[in-house]
């Protein structure tokens, strides 16, 4: 009975990330047709995606505490709530309003909102709920549903695009609610926590940052880098296949699925391989982003669009590689009753990656292809040289600097803790 309500939970959970990274990976093919119907310019188009993610990025450290203090099912239901009602009004607005364009956006940053209680929680929960090499397996698998959900996307929203271009807003409250209802019947979370009042959690997160912040805020800003580059790659393949190779439809969703593949296949075996080895979470890291590193310098010199898929899924590659591992420290990295608000921190400047990448990649495109992905490269080796030099974590728990005995013993007590 236990295992299988074990699986129920990781079903459950793992619908989460699925569902909310549709909310721009679905749009990303339809986003050429949309600029030609409604008229708009390069940067405008791009905004659909950036005022979702902004508004995600900016939501989610509050959403994190309130997953803290009040529990993570009740949060996580009500966001896909949210989520599916912004859905229902960028849609509507593109299907009876002229010059729908600002309601469209409108519609885009309730659903950031609602997407801020949805990934950066469920991590959270998957924290609460199972441990040690669970734990990291069970992160890999909603990395690996996360960019599952980026493999179906550019497909789905290419097939519902036939119908008409802003049939894809309707998608989001169908999948939605549906998941709503499976996590409300289908997650069995454990007893909640006694929330700490707002001065003192901060307090705590303060003294999280003092001991561990060396490590910790490279972390983020390599995960937030890794977004960036990947959905500024998709916004920028996405428009020239349309453009340039005059790719539309089936076709030209299928192409933008092969570097999301590559990233999810390595995100599946990467979570469950590395499980809480330290010092191979770090090899594999590196490893991954001397891949994503070499891949954008392969690339400035390619416009041909085999070569190109094929250096981008290399470098998704090296994403698949990394993620996982950043998701399996920054977790690990605190106890339950901050694990909400470090999570979501982390979820917070993943978005702003996303939510950055399309329209700086907009401007650099009017420059040149190489102007583009020389840039990218020089990016990706600043967060190689990070991850090398300042990522480094101590091997366990126990071992870090100012931890008492007492708090050593904690951790040994919650590793022994059956999982569900």
């Amino acid at each position: 009975m236990a295992a299988k309500q074990g699986k129920a939970n990781i079903v459950a959970i793992a619908l989460i990330p699925l569902v909310m990274v549709l909310g721009n990976s679905m749009l990303v093919p339809v986003l050429p047709t949309m600029k030609s119907k409604l008229g708009l310019s390069e940067f405008q188009v791009s905004l659909t995606i950036t005022v979702f993610s902004l508004a995600a990025g900016l939501i989610i450290p509050l959403v994190g505490y309130l997953s803290d203090r009040f529990g993570r099912k009740w949060i996580i239901v009500a966001s896909l709530v949210i989520y599916g009602i912004g859905g229902i009004l960028s849609g509507l607005a593109a299907w009876l309003i002229d010059n729908s364009y600002t309601w469209i956006l409108i519609g885009r940053i309730i659903q950031g909102i609602g997407a801020a209680g949805t990934s950066p929680i469920a991590m959270a929960l998957i924290g609460d709920v199972y441990s040690g090499a669970q734990e990291s397996k069970a992160l890999g698998i909603i990395e690996s549903t996360n960019g599952l959900g980026k493999i179906l996307s550019p497909i789905f929203g290419s097939l519902i695009a036939l119908i008409v271009w802003f049939a894809v807003f309707f998608t989001f409250p169908i999948l939605c609610f549906a998941t709503a209802i499976f996590v409300w019947f289908g997650v069995k979370e454990k007893k909640k926590m006694k929330g700490k009042p707002l001065p003192q959690y901060l307090g705590d997160l303060k003294q999280i940052f003092k001991q561990k912040g060396k490590w910790l805020i490279p972390s983020f800003f390599v995960g937030a880098v890794g977004l960036f580059i990947l959905f500024g790659v998709l916004f920028y393949l996405s428009d020239i296949l349309e453009e340039t190779f005059k790719i539309d439809g089936i076709i030209k969703g299928c192409i933008l699925a092969i570097p999301l593949f590559g990233m999810v296949l390595t995100a599946y075996i990467t979570g469950a391989k590395i499980k809480q080895n330290k010092p191979l979470i770090r090899k594999v890291m590196v490893i991954g982003l001397i891949l994503l590193t070499s891949s954008m310098v392969a690339v400035s010199f390619f416009k041909q669009i085999v070569p190109m898929v094929g250096l981008l899924t290399l470098g998704s590659i090296g994403t698949g590689l990394l993620l996982p591992c950043l998701n399996t420290l920054i977790t690990g990295a605190v106890d339950k009753a901050e694990r909400g608000m470090i999570t979501s921190l982390y979820g917070s400047v993943r978005f702003l990656g996303v939510a950055f990448g399309p329209p700086l990649f907009s401007w650099l495109m009017k420059i040149s292809h190489q102007t583009v992905f020389f840039s990218m490269a020089g990016l990706s080796l600043l967060t190689l040289i990070l991850a090398f030099f300042l990522i480094k974590p101590s091997k366990s728990n126990k071992g870090e600097p100012g931890k008492t005995k007492q708090l050593a013993t904690l951790f040994k007590q919650r590793e022994k803790v059956p999982t569900s």
